[in-house]
């Protein structure tokens, strides 16, 4: 699909759940929706002016027929998607400009420059109730549909989790001080069929056992729900940049945009760059979104640029890459060990059982040829025990090893040469 060059700068975007149609949000304050098709012709549908400053992000229903747009003046807006006119005006919803809005159940949750959060019911005046517990601006929302709970990421380096049913004003939960800007969030493993995709396009109505958060210094940490909000289990380094953006394809398949203007594809648990889709430039992006039937991922930047990609061939590369994966690379993450959170529970007590069992087996031939000194097969025990002796040194080797690959790492993921569809083994080399 070619290029859509808005002349300004997009703020935001976001997809239909009905209809093939994107919204996006402009520096001017314009809205203007397109249609497209799946060959790639896109219609405009409509443009309106709701605000005289930017509007800087978007929110649809669920049935595709109210668009919500927050802005840099504080105001929020509902725009007719029929009609392409505003219906509903918010002004001055916020103390400081709103930055990001979202759509669950019949509410509306916004999130401001200052950390704060406010539950709206869209067809009253006043805020439901307001959540004072950010220091910074609230960078992504994502709804989690079999608890009600409402997550936030912040710019304070926090994660928080709501309880949108209770009528307490303090998060049912927050993480510690992660030391880094927390700037996007999306859940992965065990997703199901919903999907951004699918429903709810502004966020993933999650039935996932993990989350995906991407930071500043350019690391996704992995969240696991069972464990609580406390702390991260794992973090992914690897990106040259901040990781902006995120959005699912699958529940183990993410893109990521980076502030180095590139959008990868990237396999979790284990971890591996699968490839890079698309390329901003030097611009950085900033918005990421899948459409209803998970064909076209849509991407904003600072280049005044509309860039839908079919991430149908994507897909394809990635289920190829997992089962080139399983015959090659068994040592590519399986093994539970973590990046920088320790080990997966699972995981390391099936390696853990395994290994035992190694070497359980190992002692046991030992022994028995050993007990035979006419055995045929004396040179291995030789070669076991040459082994042993050598096995000293092995931790200074694996040392110099990892220092080899982190000083690939800094070079790995900033070349502009990926090609689209093949793998940089060297993006998760620390891996």
């Amino acid at each position: 699909m070619p290029d859509l060059n808005l002349g300004t700068q997009v703020f935001d975007l976001i997809f239909s759940p009905t209809h093939d149609v994107v919204f996006t949000g402009l520096l001017t304050g314009h809205v203007k929706a397109f249609s497209y098709d799946n060959g790639g012709k896109c219609e405009p549908k409509f443009s309106v002016r709701p605000t005289k400053k930017t509007a800087r992000t978007l929110a649809v229903n669920p049935d595709g027929t109210e668009l919500y747009c927050g802005s840099k003046d504080r105001s929020i807006h509902t725009i007719d998607v029929g009609t392409g006119k505003v219906s509903h005006e918010h002004p001055q919803a916020h103390e400081s400009s709103v930055n990001r809005i979202t759509r669950f159940m019949s509410m509306l949750a916004t999130g401001d420059d200052d950390g704060i959060i406010k539950l709206w019911d869209p067809r009253q005046i006043s805020p439901i109730r307001s959540y004072t517990h950010h220091q910074d601006f609230i960078s992504d929302f994502l709804w989690l549909e079999d608890k009600k709970h409402l997550v936030a990421t912040s710019g304070d380096g926090t994660l928080s989790v709501l309880d949108v049913r209770s009528n307490k004003t303090v998060p049912f939960a927050q993480s510690e001080d992660q030391e880094d800007e927390l700037l996007s969030v999306v859940s992965i493993k065990g997703c199901g069929s919903i999907s951004s995709s699918a429903y709810l396009p502004m966020l993933t109505v999650d039935r996932g056992s993990k989350l995906a958060v991407g930071t500043q210094m350019g690391v996704i940490s992995l969240w696991n729900r069972s464990s609580g909000y406390g702390d991260c289990v794992d973090r992914v380094p690897g990106h040259p940049h901040s990781v902006d953006a995120l959005a699912t394809l699958t529940d183990d398949v993410i893109v990521t945009g980076s502030s180095d203007g590139l959008v990868r594809v990237v396999q979790l648990l284990p971890h591996k760059l699968l490839g890079v889709i698309a390329d901003h430039g030097e611009f950085p992006v900033e918005r990421l979104q899948t459409d209803r039937n998970g064909a076209w991922l849509g991407s904003a930047s600072h280049d005044d640029i509309l860039k839908l990609t079919d991430v149908r061939d994507a897909l394809v590369d990635s289920d190829e890459e997992g089962s080139d994966g399983d015959e090659g690379d068994s040592d590519s993450g399986d093994d539970g060990i973590k990046v920088g959170g320790g080990v997966d529970e699972d995981s390391s007590e099936d390696g853990l059982e395994s290994e035992a069992e190694n070497i359980q087996a190992e002692t046991m031939d030992t022994k028995d040829i050993e007990s035979d000194p006419d055995s045929e097969l004396e040179p291995r025990v030789e070669a076991a025990r040459e082994a042993e002796s050598s096995d000293e040194s092995e931790p200074e080797q694996l040392d110099k090893r990892s220092r080899k690959r982190k000083k690939k790492q800094g070079s790995g993921m900033g070349e502009r040469n990926v090609k689209r569809g093949k793998v940089d083994d060297r993006f998760f080399a620390e891996l």
